[in-house]
């Protein structure tokens, strides 16, 4: 009895011990233990549609769509274009305007400057003719006719040089002299003044030498426009 009792004590000892030791321990069941919940509720794990957040809905469509354009905001750009345009154009008309003038103006000048050597010239050509030609009979009024092509003191240079050496010798002789111009060009020329260059032919006749005898020269004049017409202020043989 003693011994079946004793080996009860020890059962009972060693049974209180294996639960105390499960107490001690903590020892619970595994899901217990580690905490094991559901796949779903541990990780979180929700369902694609909500994590995604349907991005068909939400970021399935990330370009907003462009609304169509507000006509009043194209008016309003294109009226905030006018002034900028219309200023343009003016300054083009403007650049336009002075081009032409200034054109104009060169051509003028340019039609003037040619009007004046031409001018010039032929009455370079017509003085020099009166100047140098004459017959013995009518030096006299020929030197009065030549003189008015002349400016002041070369007209009065002229005229005394004529009929006080000139005219004398070719009455006594009978000298008469024709002239003609065999070429001419202008040096320079402008509104008012000119310079040209004369290439003569003189054919001389006299008592004394009554087959005519024939020379050349050349002669600069120099012209200045007074009142309209063109006048010789200047003869000079070279």
């Amino acid at each position: 009895m003693t011994d079946e009792k004793d080996d009860r004590v020890t059962l009972d000892k060693t049974t209180d011990d294996t639960v105390s030791d499960e107490a001690v321990s903590g020892k619970v069941s595994d899901e217990a233990v580690s905490g094991k919940v559901s796949d779903d509720a541990v990780s979180g794990k929700v369902s694609d549609d909500a994590v995604s957040g349907e991005t068909e809905e939400t970021g399935g469509s990330t370009a907003v769509e462009a609304s169509p354009a507000d006509p009043s905001d194209a008016e309003a750009t294109k009226a905030s274009y006018l002034p900028h345009i219309a200023i343009g154009l003016s300054v083009v008309a403007l650049v336009f305007a002075v081009l032409v003038g200034w054109l104009a103006y060169g051509t003028a000048q340019q039609s003037a400057a040619e009007t004046a050597r031409t001018e010039a010239r032929v009455a370079a050509e017509e003085q020099a003719v009166a100047m140098l030609a004459y017959t013995h009979d009518q030096v006299d009024a020929q030197t009065d006719a030549a003189a008015e092509g002349l400016t002041g003191d070369f007209r009065d240079e002229y005229t005394n040089l004529m009929k006080n050496i000139i005219a004398p010798g070719a009455k006594e002789k009978a000298i008469s002299v024709q002239v003609s111009v065999q070429a001419s060009s202008v040096v320079s020329a402008d509104a008012d003044s000119a310079v040209t260059l004369l290439f003569l032919n003189q054919i001389t006749t006299s008592s004394e030498n009554p087959e005519a005898v024939s020379s050349g020269s050349r002669v600069r004049v120099e012209l200045e426009k007074q009142d309209g017409r063109w006048l010789v202020g200047r003869l000079t043989p070279i």
